[in-house]
């Protein structure tokens, strides 16, 4: 009787989609203009992370186009999820795709489990494996989130660095009596990596549209959620005029060293119990091992 209901709400909720699916839906307005801003406010594909992603597949393109076209039907935006995806590089579409065809791939899971089960002629009730299914699906549905979150912050990890690196070439520059959008342009073109690539394009597109160096600045914060970058224009905003613009640079980079050497030794505590934990879980399961005959052979007498 709950593997019937069990079938008849999953057939059911299959048709309500399809039927949904299939009846074309009238967008608003608000969508309608949601959409086309979100299209004109993409970035190209491969500009903003290190490298450009592989090229998708004819169904993980189209999946994906529809999943955004439906996004973008509902209004629904997505901006730090967008902001993340362009530091890495990686498309929307393909994005989605990927959660979607994991979840199904997830949810298939539950059939090879029943199959598998039958072969091993064990048997088990048919909700179980449903559900095994459904726990499978979600699971893989979230994977990519988890991923993206990894790489993102291992990502803005290595831009900080960078920009502490950026601060002490802008300091030199400026020793030199170089002026500020000068010192700038001058030590990006110095460093190398996909984080001074990113500063050395957004300083030549200011360059070209007109905007102040420390304006671009801020957008390219803006764009990848680094603080620290923020924090800069606004500080070359406040003393473009050259007075003290050296000392607070240096003093920056140097804020930013003791930030980024914190969280070094803070990784590495952390790490470290880890170990010990290990350490202390082989000498338990050892003295198990060691102590398990003389307790069988007791409780054997």
């Amino acid at each position: 009787m709950t593997a019937a209901i069990v079938v008849g709400a999953v057939c059911g909720l299959g048709l309500f989609l399809l039927g949904f699916g299939l009846i074309p839906q009238r967008a608003s307005l608000a969508r309608r203009i949601a959409s086309f801003d979100a299209d004109a406010a993409r970035a190209p594909l491969g500009a903003a992370g290190p490298a450009g992603e592989a090229s998708d597949s004819g169904l993980t393109r189209r999946l994906g186009a529809g999943l955004v076209s439906f996004c973008n039907e509902q209004g629904w935006e997505f901006p730090s999820l967008r902001a993340s995806l362009r530091l890495t590089g990686r498309s929307l579409e393909n994005y989605l795709a990927t959660k979607v065809l994991l979840a199904i791939l997830g949810l298939l899971l539950a059939p090879a489990l029943i199959v598998l089960l039958s072969l091993a002629r064990v048997r088990v009730p048919f909700v179980v494996p449903v559900w095994v299914g459904v726990a499978f699906a979600a699971v893989f549905f979230f994977l990519p989130d988890l991923e993206l979150k990894n790489k993102v912050d291992k990502m803005r990890r290595d831009f900080r660095h960078a920009i502490g690196a950026f601060l002490d070439l802008v300091a030199m520059n400026l020793s030199g009596g170089r002026g500020v959008p000068e010192a700038l342009m001058a030590a990006s073109e110095i460093g190398s990596g996909w984080a001074f690539r990113r500063i050395r394009e957004a300083l030549a597109n200011a360059r070209i549209t007109g905007q102040t160096p420390w304006q671009a600045l801020g957008a390219l914060g803006d764009e990848v959620r680094v603080d620290e970058l923020r924090d800069l224009a606004g500080a070359l905003a406040l003393v473009n005029d050259g007075a003290k613009i050296r000392e607070s640079l240096a003093s920056r980079a140097a804020s930013l060293r003791r930030r980024e050497l914190t969280d070094l030794q803070g990784q590495a505590g952390e790490r470290s119990q880890s170990m010990l934990v290990a350490q202390m879980l082989l000498c338990a399961a050892f003295l198990i091992f060691l102590m398990y005959p003389a307790v069988y052979a007791l409780i054997g007498l």
